[in-house]
């Protein structure tokens, strides 16, 4: 089951080395991962995604709890967190084409990017799910390149970290 954990943290060099080494010494696979600073410049925002049982999660998170740099986490759920990824992709295209990429960008919502004789690059902040979608709806054309940022969360409504 995957794990959506938000962390605030002090911004200074070594701590994203430090909890990346706490969930390789327990042999946790990190699925995605995002840092950035906050509205204050001593502290950056981690998300994390992990894969695992509840009872692993629960000691991971408890580890991370007792690091010096951390000063807050919380393990997000799926029905109170808004989660979001950025993609770019170019896939190839030619006049043939290209009307039916430009209807998948508008019906996706996706931003055209760039646009050449033969490639099409279209950039979407969405879910996951969404994001695959689109991957999916692509591929047919040939999907030329593509890259994926870490995932980013928040929890609905007024509550925060």
């Amino acid at each position: 089951m995957k794990h959506t954990i938000s962390i605030l943290v002090e911004n200074h060099a070594g701590v994203l080395s430090r909890i990346s080494g706490l969930f390789s010494r327990r042999s946790f696979n990190i699925d995605s991962l995002a840092v950035g600073v906050t509205d204050d410049p001593t502290v950056s925002r981690i998300t994390i995604i992990v894969n695992g049982d509840e009872y692993t999660v629960e000691q991971v998170t408890k580890q991370l709890n007792k690091m010096v740099d951390v000063i807050k986490l919380k393990q997000l759920d799926s029905s109170s967190d808004i989660c979001r990824e950025l993609l770019l992709i170019k896939v190839r295209c030619n006049a043939k084409n290209r009307s039916d990429l430009i209807d998948i960008a508008q019906l996706m919502q996706a931003k055209i990017s760039d646009l050449s004789s033969n490639s099409f690059t279209l950039e979407l902040s969405d879910t996951p799910q969404r994001l695959a979608l689109m991957e999916e709806m692509l591929r047919p054309y040939g999907i030329l390149e593509e890259v994926r940022t870490g995932a980013i969360a928040l929890q609905h409504g007024t509550e925060v970290l």
